[in-house]
């Protein structure tokens, strides 16, 4: 593995959580805005899977840190859980628009 590929693994959790931040303001900002309740179930389910990443990444770089010792297997829990978040958001959008 060259010094980039290393350096690049190192620090993509950083990125990821600054890009991550972005994504969070464009949410508040949806939420802000004026439409029915039941059309935002699936945005609402989306951003818990969002958050749920979050807590995965911050896991992630507090292991890097040696923060904390946790099992690697842990991120498939997390992993888990946005998945069905996604199909569960999907499958009510899917029922909203009949």
């Amino acid at each position: 593995m060259s010094e980039f590929t290393q350096a690049l693994g190192l620090v993509a959790p950083y990125y990821n959580l600054v890009l991550v931040a972005i994504v969070v303001y464009l949410f508040i900002k949806l939420f802000k805005t004026s439409v029915q309740p039941k059309t935002m179930l699936p945005w609402k389910v989306l951003f818990a899977a969002l958050l749920v990443y979050i807590v995965e990444e911050v896991l992630t770089v507090l292991r890097y840190m040696e923060i904390i010792n946790i099992p690697r297997h842990i991120n498939g829990f997390f992993e888990l859980i946005i998945i069905i978040s996604f199909i569960y958001a999907l499958l009510s959008q899917k029922e909203h628009i009949k």
